[in-house]
Protein backbone atom coordinates (compact mmCIF):
# COMPACT_ATOMS: atom_id res chain seq x y z
CA UNK A 1 0.00 0.00 0.00
CA UNK A 2 1.90 3.13 -1.44
CA UNK A 3 -0.08 5.97 0.60
CA UNK A 4 0.61 3.96 4.05
CA UNK A 5 0.62 6.11 6.98
CA UNK A 6 4.36 6.57 9.00
CA UNK A 7 2.25 5.02 11.88
CA UNK A 8 1.50 2.07 9.93
CA UNK A 9 5.19 2.19 8.35
CA UNK A 10 6.20 2.01 11.94
CA UNK A 11 4.38 -0.91 13.05
CA UNK A 12 5.32 -3.17 10.10
CA UNK A 13 9.40 -2.12 11.35
CA UNK A 14 8.24 -3.34 14.77
CA UNK A 15 7.56 -6.59 13.36
CA UNK A 16 10.23 -7.45 10.89
CA UNK A 17 12.55 -6.39 13.61
CA UNK A 18 11.20 -9.30 15.97
CA UNK A 19 11.18 -11.56 13.13
CA UNK A 20 13.60 -14.68 13.29
CA UNK A 21 12.35 -15.93 9.88
CA UNK A 22 9.73 -18.63 10.38
CA UNK A 23 8.36 -17.70 13.39
CA UNK A 24 8.19 -13.80 15.70
CA UNK A 25 9.02 -12.81 19.40
CA UNK A 26 6.91 -10.71 21.06
CA UNK A 27 9.61 -8.85 22.02
CA UNK A 28 13.49 -8.76 21.93
CA UNK A 29 14.51 -9.51 25.83
CA UNK A 30 11.69 -10.26 27.91
CA UNK A 31 9.90 -12.56 25.77
CA UNK A 32 12.27 -14.43 23.49
CA UNK A 33 10.55 -17.04 21.68
CA UNK A 34 7.07 -18.01 20.28
CA UNK A 35 3.92 -17.61 22.40
CA UNK A 36 0.77 -19.13 20.68
CA UNK A 37 -1.68 -16.07 20.78
CA UNK A 38 0.51 -13.32 20.24
CA UNK A 39 1.67 -15.35 17.22
CA UNK A 40 -2.18 -15.42 15.69
CA UNK A 41 -2.74 -12.08 16.18
CA UNK A 42 0.83 -11.17 14.73
CA UNK A 43 -0.29 -12.82 11.76
CA UNK A 44 -2.98 -10.93 11.08
CA UNK A 45 -0.53 -8.14 11.24
CA UNK A 46 1.66 -9.93 8.67
CA UNK A 47 -0.65 -10.68 6.50
CA UNK A 48 -1.09 -7.07 5.48
CA UNK A 49 2.26 -6.51 3.89
CA UNK A 50 3.40 -10.86 3.68
CA UNK A 51 0.40 -12.66 3.37
CA UNK A 52 2.82 -15.59 2.89
CA UNK A 53 4.82 -15.10 6.08
CA UNK A 54 1.86 -14.58 7.60
CA UNK A 55 0.79 -18.26 6.87
CA UNK A 56 4.19 -19.76 8.27
CA UNK A 57 3.66 -18.04 11.29
CA UNK A 58 0.98 -19.78 12.17
CA UNK A 59 2.04 -23.01 10.70
CA UNK A 60 5.21 -22.43 12.80
CA UNK A 61 2.61 -22.52 15.77
CA UNK A 62 0.91 -25.80 14.88
CA UNK A 63 3.72 -27.49 13.52
CA UNK A 64 4.23 -28.08 17.73
CA UNK A 65 0.43 -29.41 18.23
CA UNK A 66 1.04 -32.38 20.27
CA UNK A 67 -0.23 -35.64 19.12
CA UNK A 68 -3.15 -35.35 21.70
CA UNK A 69 -4.63 -32.27 20.07
CA UNK A 70 -2.92 -29.09 22.51
CA UNK A 71 -1.22 -26.53 20.80
CA UNK A 72 1.01 -25.26 23.91
CA UNK A 73 1.25 -21.73 24.84
CA UNK A 74 5.31 -21.58 24.56
CA UNK A 75 7.28 -23.04 21.68
CA UNK A 76 11.03 -22.51 22.82
CA UNK A 77 12.72 -22.68 19.34
CA UNK A 78 16.21 -21.37 20.47
CA UNK A 79 18.59 -21.57 23.57
CA UNK A 80 17.99 -18.39 26.03
CA UNK A 81 19.56 -19.91 29.84
CA UNK A 82 18.79 -16.80 30.80
CA UNK A 83 14.89 -17.05 30.28
CA UNK A 84 12.73 -18.66 33.61
CA UNK A 85 10.96 -20.64 33.41
CA UNK A 86 12.64 -22.07 30.76
CA UNK A 87 11.96 -26.14 28.78
CA UNK A 88 13.90 -27.55 31.83
CA UNK A 89 11.18 -26.27 34.00
CA UNK A 90 8.70 -27.49 32.10
CA UNK A 91 10.60 -30.63 30.84
CA UNK A 92 7.83 -31.88 28.61
CA UNK A 93 10.03 -33.69 26.65
CA UNK A 94 9.38 -32.51 22.96
CA UNK A 95 11.94 -32.80 20.27
CA UNK A 96 11.54 -28.99 20.01
CA UNK A 97 10.35 -27.76 23.89
CA UNK A 98 7.59 -26.38 24.41
CA UNK A 99 5.57 -25.57 27.34
CA UNK A 100 2.80 -27.86 28.75
CA UNK A 101 0.05 -25.73 28.95
CA UNK A 102 -1.96 -24.23 26.21
CA UNK A 103 -3.34 -20.49 25.47
CA UNK A 104 -6.51 -18.51 24.45
CA UNK A 105 -7.40 -20.37 20.99
CA UNK A 106 -7.94 -17.03 18.84
CA UNK A 107 -6.12 -19.20 16.19
CA UNK A 108 -9.15 -20.33 14.40
CA UNK A 109 -10.26 -17.17 14.02
CA UNK A 110 -6.96 -15.65 12.72
CA UNK A 111 -6.09 -18.75 9.87
CA UNK A 112 -10.01 -18.04 8.55
CA UNK A 113 -8.91 -14.25 8.08
CA UNK A 114 -5.91 -15.09 6.56
CA UNK A 115 -7.75 -17.17 3.69
CA UNK A 116 -9.95 -14.81 3.56
CA UNK A 117 -7.75 -12.32 2.40
CA UNK A 118 -5.85 -14.71 0.18
CA UNK A 119 -8.02 -14.04 -2.12
CA UNK A 120 -7.62 -17.43 -4.37
CA UNK A 121 -3.56 -17.24 -4.01
CA UNK A 122 -1.57 -20.01 -5.36
CA UNK A 123 -1.43 -22.52 -2.52
CA UNK A 124 -3.47 -20.70 0.03
CA UNK A 125 -6.17 -23.74 -0.10
CA UNK A 126 -3.65 -26.32 0.78
CA UNK A 127 -2.11 -24.07 3.48
CA UNK A 128 -5.85 -23.76 5.17
CA UNK A 129 -6.58 -27.69 4.50
CA UNK A 130 -2.96 -28.45 6.66
CA UNK A 131 -4.41 -26.03 9.19
CA UNK A 132 -7.88 -26.88 9.62
CA UNK A 133 -7.22 -29.85 10.34
CA UNK A 134 -5.34 -29.03 13.63
CA UNK A 135 -7.99 -27.07 13.99
CA UNK A 136 -10.43 -29.28 14.68
CA UNK A 137 -8.13 -31.46 16.55
CA UNK A 138 -7.04 -28.73 19.09
CA UNK A 139 -10.84 -27.77 19.87
CA UNK A 140 -11.67 -31.02 20.17
CA UNK A 141 -9.25 -31.84 22.61
CA UNK A 142 -10.28 -28.13 24.89
CA UNK A 143 -13.46 -29.84 24.91
CA UNK A 144 -12.43 -33.85 25.59
CA UNK A 145 -10.00 -32.51 28.66
CA UNK A 146 -11.27 -28.98 30.10
CA UNK A 147 -15.27 -30.13 29.73
CA UNK A 148 -15.08 -33.59 31.13
CA UNK A 149 -18.95 -32.84 32.38
CA UNK A 150 -19.75 -31.75 29.26
CA UNK A 151 -21.58 -28.83 29.91
CA UNK A 152 -20.09 -26.46 26.89
CA UNK A 153 -18.11 -24.28 28.69
CA UNK A 154 -13.72 -25.17 29.21
CA UNK A 155 -11.56 -24.32 32.10
CA UNK A 156 -8.41 -22.88 32.31
CA UNK A 157 -5.88 -24.76 34.64
CA UNK A 158 -3.27 -22.29 34.89
CA UNK A 159 -3.66 -18.40 35.12
CA UNK A 160 -0.92 -17.99 32.36
CA UNK A 161 -3.43 -19.74 29.75
CA UNK A 162 -5.23 -16.68 30.63
CA UNK A 163 -4.61 -13.04 31.61
CA UNK A 164 -1.76 -14.19 33.79
CA UNK A 165 -2.18 -12.07 37.28
CA UNK A 166 -6.41 -11.32 36.32
CA UNK A 167 -8.10 -9.87 39.31
CA UNK A 168 -10.64 -13.18 38.46
CA UNK A 169 -7.92 -15.59 39.83
CA UNK A 170 -7.34 -14.00 43.25
CA UNK A 171 -10.14 -16.45 45.05
CA UNK A 172 -9.53 -19.78 43.09
CA UNK A 173 -5.48 -19.06 42.63
CA UNK A 174 -5.12 -18.82 47.09
CA UNK A 175 -6.07 -22.49 47.09
CA UNK A 176 -2.22 -23.15 45.36
CA UNK A 177 0.28 -23.93 47.78
CA UNK A 178 3.66 -22.18 47.06
CA UNK A 179 5.53 -24.61 49.22
CA UNK A 180 8.40 -26.83 47.91
CA UNK A 181 8.51 -24.40 44.68
CA UNK A 182 12.54 -24.58 43.62
CA UNK A 183 14.56 -21.23 43.63
CA UNK A 184 14.27 -19.47 40.80
CA UNK A 185 14.98 -15.95 38.95
CA UNK A 186 12.44 -14.02 37.22
CA UNK A 187 13.39 -13.07 33.58
CA UNK A 188 10.48 -10.46 33.18
CA UNK A 189 11.38 -8.25 35.96
CA UNK A 190 15.07 -7.64 34.48
CA UNK A 191 13.21 -5.90 31.81
CA UNK A 192 10.27 -4.10 32.67
CA UNK A 193 9.42 -2.68 35.88
CA UNK A 194 8.36 -5.06 38.57
CA UNK A 195 5.59 -2.33 39.96
CA UNK A 196 4.19 -3.48 36.61
CA UNK A 197 4.52 -7.12 36.83
CA UNK A 198 3.06 -10.06 38.71
CA UNK A 199 3.82 -10.26 42.23
CA UNK A 200 6.47 -12.73 43.81
CA UNK A 201 3.59 -14.70 45.82
CA UNK A 202 1.70 -15.35 42.48
CA UNK A 203 4.83 -16.32 40.53
CA UNK A 204 5.59 -18.85 43.29
CA UNK A 205 2.21 -19.84 42.50
CA UNK A 206 2.75 -20.23 38.69
CA UNK A 207 5.83 -22.23 39.80
CA UNK A 208 3.63 -24.78 41.96
CA UNK A 209 1.22 -25.77 39.05
CA UNK A 210 4.43 -26.17 36.53
CA UNK A 211 5.99 -28.63 38.93
CA UNK A 212 2.64 -30.11 39.94
CA UNK A 213 1.78 -31.25 36.27
CA UNK A 214 5.67 -32.02 35.25
CA UNK A 215 4.93 -34.81 38.25
CA UNK A 216 1.90 -35.80 36.50
CA UNK A 217 3.68 -36.41 33.41
CA UNK A 218 1.67 -33.37 31.42
CA UNK A 219 -1.00 -36.22 30.64
CA UNK A 220 -3.92 -33.63 29.56
CA UNK A 221 -6.64 -36.74 30.90
CA UNK A 222 -5.54 -35.97 34.47
CA UNK A 223 -4.37 -32.14 34.90
CA UNK A 224 -7.63 -30.54 35.17
CA UNK A 225 -9.24 -32.78 37.96
CA UNK A 226 -5.76 -32.75 39.70
CA UNK A 227 -5.19 -28.84 39.42
CA UNK A 228 -6.35 -26.88 42.74
CA UNK A 229 -7.07 -24.08 39.98
CA UNK A 230 -9.94 -24.59 37.37
CA UNK A 231 -11.70 -21.52 36.95
CA UNK A 232 -14.22 -21.18 33.61
CA UNK A 233 -13.74 -17.28 31.55
CA UNK A 234 -15.87 -16.70 29.33
CA UNK A 235 -13.58 -14.01 27.88
CA UNK A 236 -11.41 -17.74 26.81
CA UNK A 237 -14.57 -19.61 26.11
CA UNK A 238 -16.05 -16.60 23.85
CA UNK A 239 -12.63 -16.46 21.68
CA UNK A 240 -12.73 -20.36 21.39
CA UNK A 241 -16.63 -20.27 20.36
CA UNK A 242 -15.46 -17.71 17.84
CA UNK A 243 -12.77 -19.48 16.95
CA UNK A 244 -15.32 -22.63 16.38
CA UNK A 245 -17.32 -20.83 14.24
CA UNK A 246 -15.01 -19.38 11.84
CA UNK A 247 -13.26 -22.88 11.52
CA UNK A 248 -16.72 -23.89 10.58
CA UNK A 249 -17.25 -21.69 8.10
CA UNK A 250 -13.40 -22.34 6.77
CA UNK A 251 -14.54 -25.75 6.75
CA UNK A 252 -17.65 -25.43 4.56
CA UNK A 253 -15.38 -23.30 1.90
CA UNK A 254 -13.25 -26.31 1.53
CA UNK A 255 -15.92 -28.93 1.11
CA UNK A 256 -15.29 -30.34 4.92
CA UNK A 257 -18.74 -30.85 6.10
CA UNK A 258 -17.87 -32.95 9.08
CA UNK A 259 -15.77 -30.43 10.64
CA UNK A 260 -17.87 -27.66 9.36
CA UNK A 261 -20.49 -29.54 11.76
CA UNK A 262 -18.87 -30.69 14.28
CA UNK A 263 -17.35 -27.19 15.09
CA UNK A 264 -20.91 -24.99 14.78
CA UNK A 265 -21.64 -27.68 17.40
CA UNK A 266 -19.28 -26.78 19.93
CA UNK A 267 -19.94 -22.97 18.85
CA UNK A 268 -23.93 -22.98 19.47
CA UNK A 269 -23.88 -25.57 22.91
CA UNK A 270 -20.75 -23.13 23.97
CA UNK A 271 -23.03 -20.34 23.67
CA UNK A 272 -25.97 -21.69 25.56
CA UNK A 273 -23.63 -22.13 27.88
CA UNK A 274 -21.88 -18.78 28.31
CA UNK A 275 -25.26 -17.09 29.06
CA UNK A 276 -25.27 -19.06 32.71
CA UNK A 277 -22.12 -16.53 33.32
CA UNK A 278 -24.03 -13.45 32.65
CA UNK A 279 -24.26 -11.51 36.13
CA UNK A 280 -27.42 -8.83 36.27
CA UNK A 281 -25.58 -6.90 39.13
CA UNK A 282 -22.36 -6.16 37.49
CA UNK A 283 -24.17 -6.14 33.87
CA UNK A 284 -21.56 -8.04 32.31
CA UNK A 285 -20.18 -12.04 32.34
CA UNK A 286 -18.08 -13.16 34.96
CA UNK A 287 -16.04 -16.11 36.15
CA UNK A 288 -16.91 -19.61 37.50
CA UNK A 289 -14.98 -21.35 39.55
CA UNK A 290 -15.17 -24.86 38.85
CA UNK A 291 -13.87 -25.77 42.06
CA UNK A 292 -15.91 -24.61 44.16
CA UNK A 293 -18.80 -24.34 41.79
CA UNK A 294 -19.57 -20.44 42.78
CA UNK A 295 -19.34 -17.08 40.70
CA UNK A 296 -16.22 -15.01 40.83
CA UNK A 297 -17.45 -11.52 41.43
CA UNK A 298 -14.85 -9.66 40.13
CA UNK A 299 -15.28 -6.93 36.68
CA UNK A 300 -12.62 -7.74 34.52
CA UNK A 301 -12.16 -7.40 30.43
CA UNK A 302 -12.80 -11.28 30.55
CA UNK A 303 -16.68 -10.39 31.04
CA UNK A 304 -16.49 -8.00 28.18
CA UNK A 305 -14.50 -10.22 25.64
CA UNK A 306 -17.71 -12.09 24.79
CA UNK A 307 -18.41 -9.12 22.50
CA UNK A 308 -16.35 -11.35 20.13
CA UNK A 309 -19.15 -14.23 20.24
CA UNK A 310 -22.32 -13.65 18.55
CA UNK A 311 -23.68 -13.36 21.88
CA UNK A 312 -27.85 -12.37 22.48
CA UNK A 313 -28.33 -8.31 21.06
CA UNK A 314 -29.70 -8.11 24.74
CA UNK A 315 -26.55 -8.82 26.33
CA UNK A 316 -24.05 -6.82 23.83
CA UNK A 317 -25.91 -3.73 24.41
CA UNK A 318 -25.66 -4.08 28.19
CA UNK A 319 -21.96 -4.74 27.91
CA UNK A 320 -21.95 -1.80 25.59
CA UNK A 321 -23.14 0.24 28.15
CA UNK A 322 -21.19 -0.96 30.64
CA UNK A 323 -18.27 -0.03 28.54
CA UNK A 324 -19.29 3.65 28.39
CA UNK A 325 -19.84 3.48 31.54
CA UNK A 326 -16.00 2.38 32.49
CA UNK A 327 -15.56 5.02 29.85
CA UNK A 328 -16.08 7.95 32.39
CA UNK A 329 -13.86 6.83 34.79
CA UNK A 330 -10.93 6.21 32.73
CA UNK A 331 -8.95 8.33 29.56
CA UNK A 332 -8.55 5.37 27.33
CA UNK A 333 -11.06 2.70 27.12
CA UNK A 334 -10.60 -0.73 27.70
CA UNK A 335 -8.98 -0.99 30.91
CA UNK A 336 -8.68 -4.75 31.63
CA UNK A 337 -10.28 -4.34 35.57
CA UNK A 338 -13.33 -2.15 36.24
CA UNK A 339 -11.84 1.06 37.55
CA UNK A 340 -14.87 1.07 39.95
CA UNK A 341 -13.71 -1.88 41.84
CA UNK A 342 -11.15 -1.38 44.66
CA UNK A 343 -8.94 -4.46 43.02
CA UNK A 344 -8.50 -2.30 40.11
CA UNK A 345 -4.69 -1.43 40.04
CA UNK A 346 -3.65 1.01 36.74
CA UNK A 347 -0.69 -0.20 35.96
CA UNK A 348 0.25 -3.84 36.75
CA UNK A 349 -0.46 -5.80 34.10
CA UNK A 350 -3.72 -7.66 33.65
CA UNK A 351 -5.12 -5.41 36.87
CA UNK A 352 -5.80 -2.49 34.81
CA UNK A 353 -3.63 -1.37 32.42
CA UNK A 354 -5.29 -1.28 28.39
CA UNK A 355 -4.25 -3.89 26.07
CA UNK A 356 -4.54 -3.06 22.19
CA UNK A 357 -5.38 -6.89 21.44
CA UNK A 358 -8.14 -7.14 23.64
CA UNK A 359 -9.50 -3.56 22.12
CA UNK A 360 -9.83 -5.17 18.79
CA UNK A 361 -11.41 -8.11 20.28
CA UNK A 362 -13.75 -6.25 22.12
CA UNK A 363 -14.16 -3.73 18.81
CA UNK A 364 -14.76 -5.80 16.52
CA UNK A 365 -17.51 -7.18 18.44
CA UNK A 366 -19.06 -4.00 18.81
CA UNK A 367 -19.18 -2.84 15.50
CA UNK A 368 -20.99 -6.54 14.16
CA UNK A 369 -23.37 -5.93 17.52
CA UNK A 370 -24.10 -2.47 15.42
CA UNK A 371 -22.43 -0.28 18.22
CA UNK A 372 -20.28 1.38 15.50
CA UNK A 373 -19.64 5.05 17.64
CA UNK A 374 -18.19 3.13 20.61
CA UNK A 375 -16.40 0.90 18.77
CA UNK A 376 -14.83 3.66 17.07
CA UNK A 377 -14.24 5.13 20.45
CA UNK A 378 -12.34 2.10 21.39
CA UNK A 379 -10.17 2.16 18.33
CA UNK A 380 -9.44 5.98 18.03
CA UNK A 381 -8.23 5.13 22.01
CA UNK A 382 -6.05 2.75 20.80
CA UNK A 383 -4.50 5.04 17.87
CA UNK A 384 -3.59 7.85 20.37
CA UNK A 385 -1.98 5.65 22.65
CA UNK A 386 0.55 4.62 19.84
CA UNK A 387 0.93 8.13 19.17
CA UNK A 388 1.35 9.31 22.77
CA UNK A 389 3.35 6.21 24.28
CA UNK A 390 4.44 4.41 21.00
CA UNK A 391 4.18 0.30 21.27
CA UNK A 392 4.19 -1.16 24.31
CA UNK A 393 3.13 -3.94 25.69
CA UNK A 394 -0.04 -2.25 27.50
CA UNK A 395 -0.71 0.76 29.13
CA UNK A 396 -1.74 3.17 31.85
CA UNK A 397 -5.72 3.60 30.77
CA UNK A 398 -5.24 7.21 32.92
CA UNK A 399 -2.03 8.89 31.05
CA UNK A 400 -1.33 6.35 28.36
CA UNK A 401 2.32 5.94 30.03
CA UNK A 402 3.99 2.77 27.93
CA UNK A 403 3.86 -0.09 30.22
CA UNK A 404 5.36 -3.59 30.06
CA UNK A 405 7.91 -4.79 27.27
CA UNK A 406 8.72 -1.82 24.10
CA UNK A 407 8.27 -2.23 20.52
CA UNK A 408 5.45 -4.63 20.88
CA UNK A 409 4.56 -7.41 18.12
CA UNK A 410 1.11 -7.79 18.80
CA UNK A 411 0.81 -4.03 19.24
CA UNK A 412 2.34 -3.26 15.83
CA UNK A 413 -0.47 -5.86 14.21
CA UNK A 414 -3.08 -4.65 15.71
CA UNK A 415 -2.23 -1.19 14.74
CA UNK A 416 -2.20 -2.37 11.25
CA UNK A 417 -5.99 -3.85 11.78
CA UNK A 418 -6.95 -0.64 12.76
CA UNK A 419 -5.34 1.44 10.67
CA UNK A 420 -5.89 -1.09 7.68
CA UNK A 421 -9.49 -2.40 8.13
CA UNK A 422 -11.22 -5.09 5.90
CA UNK A 423 -13.31 -4.06 3.05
Amino acid sequence: MANRSSTARTAIEVLRENDRGTYTVPTKGLYPFQWNWDSCFTALGQSHYDLDRAWTEVETLFAHQWDDGMVPHMVFHEAAPSYFPGPDVWATGRGVPTSGITQLPIAGFAVNRLFRRSGGLPGAEARARVLLAGLDRWHAWFYRTRDPAGEGLVAIIHPWESRDNSVDWDEGFARVPTEGVASYQRNDTKHADPATRPTKEQYDRYLWLVQHFRELGWDSTRLHDASPFRIVDPGFNAILIRSCLETAALAEALSEGEIARRNEAWAQRGLRALDTLWSEPRQQYLCRDRVSGEPVDSPSIGGLIPLFAPIPPQRAAALAATIRAIGSHVRYLVPSHDPRDPRFDMKRYWRGPVWLVCNYLISEGLARAGEGELARRIIADSLSLIEKSGFAEYYDPHDGAPLGGTRFSWTAAMVLEFLEPEQ
